[in-house]
């Protein structure tokens, strides 16, 4: 496969899964919205926290309201991270490999994209109608390609590339969100603690799953212990790590070297430290410090990733994405 080929198709799915995954942080935030004071920005500046780009928000809106968060994160196409512009760079990459995808997931991907240029029908509905569109335009996607993609060389980098935004955006919105929702001592166990805590799980597609999975009250340290930890959760940290070494084991198709590279080790170490932690020693240590060393982690991993498929003398980048472009959110 050419570089060039596989540089697009893990971009395609990275930015779907950003774009999925930033529609599904405002849909609970409109809703989470509805009990704080009219103007109020509480449920809308984390989210630009979890996307990394306070810096870049706060010079373009100083004055940080709510209607400048969602403007930001949906329609902005000056913010790389933006929905408009994630999915108008995932269509640019499909456009550039659309001999190698099926003609079902160029279909999808360019229906999206045009279906959200300004004066299209889906701007005329509620919000919160907007955004689930718009998730489940992502999701479709993601259906059509289990459906249609041949389980090759195509299918593992798409893979990779869902893997690893998934794990940077759960992570991610913990961290920000558990540091503003932890309790003062007199609301443990309220109504609007729990009602917080919820919030966060629903953020991460979790809530559900949760409830069935720990089968007890809904607490910090079981939330993050879920997000973080739980091995059969698809949108788990522990999970997301684990298909991520397994596709780059699948990619590599050969045998191991007597001297594993430092992809090799940072893959295998990253999935080895997540996978026998209790959430007790991440506690103790600081949940912040972990979740920011992993953040790290994921950036060097994507960087040795890129440096060993995608960067080529034959083939030189011209996918629509910075390099190493991950940034690490600091509390």
């Amino acid at each position: 496969m050419l570089s060039r080929v596989a540089d697009s198709l893990y971009w395609i799915n990275r930015y779907l899964e950003r774009a999925e995954n930033i529609s599904r942080f405002l849909e609970v935030s409109e809703a989470m919205a509805l009990d704080c004071p009219p103007g109020s920005a509480e449920p809308w500046l984390p989210l630009v926290d979890a996307t990394g780009d306070r810096r870049s928000f706060d010079k373009a809106y100083p004055s940080g309201s709510s209607k400048d968060v969602i403007h930001f994160l949906l329609l902005d196409q000056d913010n790389r991270n933006s929905i408009v512009s994630c999915i108008a760079m995932a269509r640019e990459n499909a456009r550039q490999i659309r001999d190698v995808i099926t003609t079902e997931m160029w279909e999808q991907i360019n229906d999206l994209h045009w279906n959200l240029q300004k004066g299209e029908t889906i701007w005329k509905e509620p919000p919160q109608e907007q955004l689930r569109i718009i998730r489940r335009g992502c999701q479709i996607f993601y259906g059509i390609t289990d459906a249609t993609l041949s389980r090759d060389l195509s299918w593992l980098f798409s893979q990779l590339g869902r893997l690893m935004e998934r794990a940077d955006k759960t992570s991610r919105i913990l961290d920000v969100k558990y540091f503003l929702l932890l309790p003062i001592p007199e609301g443990v166990g309220g109504v609007l603690d729990e009602l917080q805590w919820i919030t966060l799980l629903r953020t991460a597609g979790a809530y559900q799953m949760y409830r069935q999975s720990m089968q007890k009250g809904i607490t910090p340290i079981s939330v993050a212990q879920f997000l973080l930890l739980d091995p059969i959760f698809p949108r788990s940290v522990r999970f997301c790590l684990q298909g991520i070494s397994d596709t780059l084991q699948q990619i590599q198709a050969q045998p191991v070297m007597k001297q594993p590279d430092d992809l090799d080790c940072l893959r295998g170490q990253l999935l080895a430290r997540w996978s026998y932690v209790r959430i007790d020693n991440l506690i103790e240590g600081g949940l912040h410090q972990a979740i920011d060393q992993l953040q790290q982690d994921l950036n060097r991993l994507h960087c040795l990733i890129e440096k060993r498929y995608f960067m080529s003398a034959d083939f030189p980048r011209t996918s629509s994405e910075p390099a190493c472009a991950l940034s690490s959110f600091t509390a």
